[in-house]
């Protein structure tokens, strides 16, 4: 296939730009930098197949070239965080809406095949034991930013299903629950690369809230392969899709799992979601994936435990900061 990635220079794009070369497909990427890197995708450079544009997928014109040249389109390009869309709700509904709406008509003239990108935020504040993909979705107050991301995600799902029945152009929703891995910044309140930066420096770790929040997490590579599975399978077409982990564990255990694999003297600290993010913020207590759906069709099933993403995350740490504190050589023995 000729894939075209949106935000491919991103966490979970560059990961996936490497699962679709290694099945020998062509790439190219697209990506303004915003909350990307160069850095990702650095070591593919002069790979076979393999291009990519720094622009903005506002770029109607030159979206309108890559779309043509491409048999599917994998759009991952959105506001990510939660302290970015806290701090910036107008960039997260405005690229994730119309960001959206550019690659959804662009594909509509040719029919080619969009993987529409959501989030577990969908499922908003449900009580359900584990989030099924026909689940009712529960937010919160408009006066609530942090529920602008998730809405904005549900306009995206609402909007590729239409394009699908209304113009058959056709598209899968995948909804991600927490992917995390090598690459992942914490800078806009990732909590994994968080907690391990702050225990390899040795600082405390910050947990936000009482603690007892509890989720789940997938290694990245799992999350690719999940994702390449679901592009290749005529029947994934206008269906909705759940892509996590199944190992359920509270944030208060996960900064002590981190603490205790990397042998860090960190200690921890908890922290108001006042004073972490805005007045009034509300948090999902439990996000645990119901991921029958795709495993019936794919068979998938995440191979790396929670443990091989912190010892993953905390070596990319390592290799990215070789003179960092000297806590960092000892810490990493599996």
């Amino acid at each position: 296939m000729k894939c075209l990635l949106t935000g491919g220079a991103g966490f979970i794009g560059s990961h996936l730009t490497e699962e679709l070369l290694a099945h020998n497909h062509d790439v190219c990427i697209i990506d303004n930098l915003s909350t990307g890197s160069i850095d990702n995708i650095q070591h593919l450079k002069g790979e076979r197949g393999f291009q990519y544009v720094i622009d903005s997928v506002f770029n109607r014109p030159l979206m309108a070239e890559l779309v043509d040249q491409a048999d599917v389109i994998f759009h991952l390009a959105a506001a990510v965080g939660v302290r970015l869309i806290v701090e910036s709700p107008v960039r997260t509904i405005d690229t994730n809406v119309r960001g959206s709406e550019v690659v959804l008509d662009l594909a509509s003239k040719k029919k080619k095949l969009v993987v529409m990108f959501s989030t577990s935020e969908a499922y908003g504040k449900s009580n359900n034991e584990r989030f099924a993909e026909t689940d009712d979705l529960i937010l919160g107050s408009t006066t609530k930013a942090r529920w602008s991301y998730a809405a904005s995600k549900i306009i995206d799902e609402f909007l590729a299903l239409a394009y699908w029945k209304e113009h058959g152009v056709p598209v899968i929703v995948i909804r991600l629950f927490n992917t995390v891995g090598p690459r992942q910044t914490g800078q806009y309140g990732m909590v994994v690369p968080r907690f391990v930066n702050q225990a390899l420096d040795g600082k405390p770790i910050t947990v936000f809230g009482d603690g007892k929040q509890s989720r789940t997490f997938c290694h990245v590579r799992d999350t690719v392969t999940a994702i390449v599975s679901l592009a290749c399978r005529v029947e994934a077409v206008g269906e909705i899709f759940n892509v996590g982990g199944t190992e359920e564990i509270s944030i208060e255990g996960l900064a002590h799992r981190v603490i205790d694999l990397l042998d860090s003297p960190s200690t921890i600290r908890y922290v108001p979601y006042e004073e972490a993010y805005e007045q009034g913020f509300e948090d999902m207590r439990r996000r645990v994936p119901d991921i029958r759906k795709i495993q019936t069709l794919t068979g998938y099933q995440p191979r790396r435990t929670l443990n091989d993403v912190i010892y993953d995350v905390a070596e990319h740490r390592r290799q990215r900061c070789p003179a960092g504190p000297a806590l960092m050589a000892g810490s990493l023995g599996q």
